[in-house]
């Protein structure tokens, strides 16, 4: 579990400066270059996306079950994760999705994590799912409160990027569905 911890803190932690310490940011990239401050933090999100990865498969083994879920709420889980694909691609294809959302990667993640919530009780799931929804719902409330950055070149507004968004997340939604989720992390999705 401390492995998993760590990676959540790094993680997290790396992806919560702009929480907690916006001027960190923006003085390290007015001291180090944008390109230095970007590859200290993608370093910061593998080395904790890699603990988190270790540190759940090792932790599920041997937790302890907080709740077991009814059978019907997988298949709540199941349903709840439909969107979750198109909306984390509606975050890089600029449309109406991105623009009515503001921020669909953000509900991408709270929805994938109380997906994973409702089907998963052991206490390694509710540290890892429960750490991220909770986070996600704070940068939420963090991003509304803060100035809005410059948008970062990009894809232009298409109508038909909401599209791409939908099938694209779609297939890959099926994909796991049909057996990816169970070969990559041991688990099919499908009760």
């Amino acid at each position: 579990m401390t492995t998993l911890i760590l990676g959540l803190v790094l993680f997290l932690g790396g992806h919560s400066v702009a929480i907690a310490a916006p001027q960190l940011r923006e003085r390290a990239i007015a001291r180090f270059g944008a390109g230095a401050w970007k590859a200290l933090y993608s370093l910061i999100a593998l080395a904790g996306l890699a603990l988190i990865v270790r540190g759940f498969a090792s932790a599920r083994l041997t937790s302890p079950s907080l709740y077991v879920p009814p059978g019907w709420l997988h298949w709540v889980a199941v349903v709840l994760m439909l969107p979750v694909f198109p909306l984390l691609f509606a975050a890089y294809l600029p449309g109406r999705i991105q623009a009515r959302l503001k921020h669909p990667m953000l509900v991408s993640v709270k929805t994938w994590a109380l997906a994973h919530l409702l089907a998963n009780g052991l206490l390694a799931d509710v540290v890892l799912f429960g750490s991220i929804l909770i986070w996600a719902g704070v940068d939420r409330v963090s991003v509304r409160r803060r100035a809005r950055a410059p948008a970062a070149p990009g894809l232009p507004a298409r109508p038909y990027n909401d599209l791409i968004a939908v099938v694209a997340g779609l297939l890959v939604y099926v994909v796991l569905i049909a057996g990816l989720h169970q070969r990559l992390l041991g688990v099919s999705p499908i009760p």
